[in-house]
């Protein structure tokens, strides 16, 4: 049998409890390196990707600021742009990240910014 790595399970457990409490949501996904986040909004049912942000993108890459404070500013990009699409409600998969520094100040803000989850 093949061992199955922590990180995996965390992200599939983290997934599993979220589908079960959340029906009539998008879904914000978080993804981070080393030196990048990128966020996204997905439709589960349909299954594509509505809003997307990232630390790759020219004008914030163009910014020289620290890896929080790009956490931050992807979160206030990504909050304006589901705005636009009139996206209220979704809720947070933060995958196989745990739920602090560059992750929670990315939900501070969008919470900030007008989203609700």
């Amino acid at each position: 049998m093949k061992k199955i790595n922590t990180k995996i399970k965390r992200k599939l457990r983290n997934r599993k409890k979220l589908r079960n409490v959340n029906v009539n949501r998008f879904r914000i996904s978080v993804s981070k390196s080393l030196n990048n986040l990128s966020a996204q909004i997905i439709d589960d049912k349909s299954k594509k990707t509505l809003v997307s942000a990232s630390s790759i993108e020219k004008e914030i890459k163009a910014k020289k600021i620290k890896k929080m404070e790009k956490s931050v500013l992807i979160g206030e990009v990504l909050a304006k742009r589901a705005k636009e699409k009139n996206i209220e409600k979704v809720y947070f998969d933060r995958g196989e990240n745990k739920y602090h520094g560059r992750v929670k100040n990315f939900a501070d803000s969008l919470r900030k910014n007008g989203l609700k989850f």
